[in-house]
């Protein structure tokens, strides 16, 4: 039998700075909530919060030590993506390399992103 597939994969860095917000917030906190909106000039954006439980319908991932809940809305445009964390001299930001994701606005803060397909579902089914 085939391991289920996950939504999403995360980096160790991205982990580790999970890790690290959720021991710094002022409550309890169960994991990373993550889900698109649309907006931006690109035409969606990532979204993320704490998380304290998991919400009716939502996947939920645990990668590395980590639990992410996948918002429903969400799964179809974030299957086959890989959070990461990165560091420059100018920002500190979670990154996600999603292969559905057909092109980002110049500055960084939305994306297009294609839902994934019934053929390419069951490819990965």
């Amino acid at each position: 039998m085939a391991p289920p597939f996950k939504v999403l994969s995360l980096t160790d860095r991205s982990a580790d700075r999970i890790k690290a917000i959720i021991a710094e917030a002022d409550q309890s906190i169960a994991g990373l909530r993550i889900g698109v909106k649309k907006g931006g000039c690109a035409g969606m954006s990532y979204t993320m919060e704490y998380a304290e439980a998991a919400k009716p319908g939502e996947d939920v991932v645990e990668d590395r030590g980590v639990r992410v809940f996948i918002d429903p809305k969400a799964v179809l445009f974030l299957l086959g993506t890989e959070m990461d964390f990165t560091t420059s001299k100018l920002t500190s930001q979670f990154v996600f390399n999603n292969p559905n994701q057909t092109s980002a606005c110049g500055c960084g803060e939305s994306v297009a992103i294609s839902p994934v397909s019934p053929g390419q579902l069951a490819a990965q089914l």
